[in-house]
């Protein structure tokens, strides 16, 4: 059962709202009118799936929310959002393992990229999973891994179609687990 507090908005939201403030880097109009669809939404299942094997025999991938873009990949659109914030760049970046802070770019206009592009583990720890991987604590770590631009205000189609073709691209390299790196 889900907490409430008065307005039914439920506990889990209003402590969320109070450490994620992405909306702070918009005008003021824009960031009541965000916080006004926080406070609205209806806590929704958490379509849960309990590992039906250890972590230790898991191939992990990672998914990240920082706009990550390969240097011979297209970057995110950061200028249509520039030229509309209302909309945000809903599709996905492959991410192989072997990338590293010089094979990638940060395209994200509610981040500060700097730290990602110094160690690209703040916001895709690929070397920290193959440490885990190489412990014994994952089975392994997936050959390709996943980033789309956050803070996206209206995700039909992150819901409809990037999750779905990320997924199934998960399910072609037989992943167990995916592992999610808001930033």
């Amino acid at each position: 059962m889900i907490e409430t507090l008065a307005g039914g908005q439920p506990a889990e939201h209003r402590e969320l709202a109070k450490r994620v403030r992405s909306h702070s880097f918009v005008d003021g109009p824009t960031r009541k009118l965000v916080r006004s669809w926080i406070e609205r939404e209806p806590a929704h299942p958490i379509p849960w799936t309990p590992l039906t094997k250890p972590l230790s025999a898991c191939r992990v991938a990672l998914v990240s929310s920082a706009g990550i873009a390969r240097h011979d990949q297209p970057p995110f659109d950061q200028e249509r959002e520039r030229r509309d914030p209302w909309w945000s760049d809903q599709s996905w970046r492959p991410i192989p393992l072997s990338t590293t802070e010089a094979d990638a770019g940060i395209y994200h206009l509610h981040i500060d990229p700097r730290f990602g592009e110094q160690d690209l583990d703040c916001v895709l720890p690929l070397r920290r999973l193959q440490e885990l991987s190489a412990d014994g604590v994952v089975g392994g770590a997936a050959a390709t891994h996943y980033s789309f631009m956050g803070y996206i205000l209206q995700p039909r189609q992150l819901l409809a179609s990037t999750a779905p073709a990320i997924a199934a691209r998960m399910a072609e390299e037989a992943v167990d687990v995916a592992v999610l790196v808001p930033v």
